[in-house]
């Protein structure tokens, strides 16, 4: 009984990765997103996460500035994580997120471009990253 009810799980998880990989799943709208500071100092990013998308994915803040990204996941089944490693920029997430909007702050020392990207992989399929699941925070004087 147990095993009937895992076999029909995974069939179901084999499924809609299929479906969303046919989909191709990214949306529009992906142009760069500049963030302002706002009066409280600080440089304001909001980000949804969907299935293989971040949207803004190219994000461009300045250096020395505060920065706090405030992470949405869109309705789904599929698990998402939000990885951003800088260690020369003082950055460093690494994140399982929720459908509860989740807030990172750091404040990056270091201009330069960097990955940040969903690090989750079913069984032996391609991971959310190969997926198209990633973007970049370029980080400006």
């Amino acid at each position: 009984m147990k095993s009937r009810r895992f076999l029909s799980l995974l069939m179901l998880a084999l499924t809609v990765c299929f479906a969303a990989e046919r989909i191709g799943a990214q949306p529009p709208g992906n142009e760069p997103y500049r963030a302002a500071i706002a009066v409280d100092g600080v440089q304001h990013v909001n980000i949804l996460a969907g299935d293989y998308f971040f949207r803004p994915k190219h994000i461009i803040v300045k250096v020395n500035v505060p920065v706090m990204f405030r992470v949405r996941v869109k309705q789904g089944i599929i698990p998402h994580g939000l990885v951003l490693k800088a260690p020369k920029a003082n950055i460093s997430i690494d994140e399982d997120l929720s459908l509860e909007s989740q807030t990172f702050t750091f404040t990056p020392t270091e201009t330069g471009k960097y990955a940040f990207y969903c690090p989750n992989k079913l069984l032996f399929f391609k991971s959310h990253r190969e997926h198209g699941m990633e973007g970049v925070l370029e980080v400006v004087e």
